[in-house]
């Protein structure tokens, strides 16, 4: 388990160690384009591909995006079976490259709505990459921060029910999906919107924020460049002052 930002101060370098993505706008780079949406969804994956791949050469070591919320099984229903279809052909497809370069694979979420072929996909997948260290690569996948701080309550409340009046965020944080990587050093969010959209509600406490109008299939490494630029130049003082932080090294360094 890595250190919370509200009770330490985290280690911060030049490149962040933890990026997390919504990945947004698909449909409308395809409608841009006189497109189905679908198509947008396939370059998308494309884009993902680029992402991972930039992370590994820029030495960042984890990588969470978010695929699919708890709140997208309200688009039409076409649309979300495609989704599906693709997310397993998805893994299918990479998930020996992801192993041949050393990359592991998480997938958090609810998985209780998937269908036994994706729900088996997806385990195998992990179990494949598990001892993998170059890269962990996150999906988030019928997610919510929501969800996640529920299902960690409860399952805290039913391992220790003694902790019911007393746990503190130590007792609580193991039992989050992500608690095995450390929180975000920095969030991007593509196509234009400003918000976090239910995502990683806890583990955002710190996080620097980065929006760009830039659609999820036309971010490539120029665009990640700029992120992380932009995050090389924020003063992460977690709770301090700027004079502080005078003589330590400059923000994100």
């Amino acid at each position: 388990m890595h250190d919370s930002s509200t009770l330490t101060i985290p280690q911060v370098g030049d490149i962040p160690r933890h990026v997390a993505i919504i990945m947004d706008g698909n449909g409308r780079w395809a409608k841009q384009r006189f497109m189905p949406r679908v198509a947008g969804h396939q370059r998308g994956v494309e884009a993902l591909r680029d992402s991972v791949k930039a992370c590994v050469e820029l030495g960042v070591k984890y990588l969470t995006v978010f695929a699919f919320s708890s709140e997208n099984w309200r688009r039409p229903a076409d649309e979300v079976s495609f989704l599906m279809t693709l997310f397993l052909k998805m893994l299918e497809r990479e998930i020996s490259k992801l192993h041949q370069n050393n990359i592991r694979l998480r997938i958090i979420g609810d998985r209780s709505r998937f269908d036994d072929k994706l729900k088996q996909t997806m385990q195998e997948a992990e179990s494949l990459t598990a001892n993998n260290s170059a890269l962990t690569l996150t999906i988030a996948a019928n997610y919510g921060g929501r969800w996640d701080v529920m299902q960690a309550m409860q399952s805290l409340l039913k391992e220790k029910p003694h902790l019911a009046q007393t746990f503190t965020e130590a007792d609580f944080q193991p039992y989050l999906t992500m608690n095995d990587a450390p929180e975000p050093d920095l969030f991007i969010r593509t196509g234009g919107e400003q918000r976090i959209s239910n995502f990683m509600l806890w583990q955002l406490a710190y996080t620097e924020l980065y929006f760009t109008d830039t659609l999820w299939p036309a971010f490539d490494r120029n665009e990640l460049d700029k992120a992380i630029v932009s995050y090389q130049k924020r003063e992460r003082r977690f709770g301090r002052t700027s004079e502080q932080l005078e003589g330590q090294p400059s923000p994100g360094r």
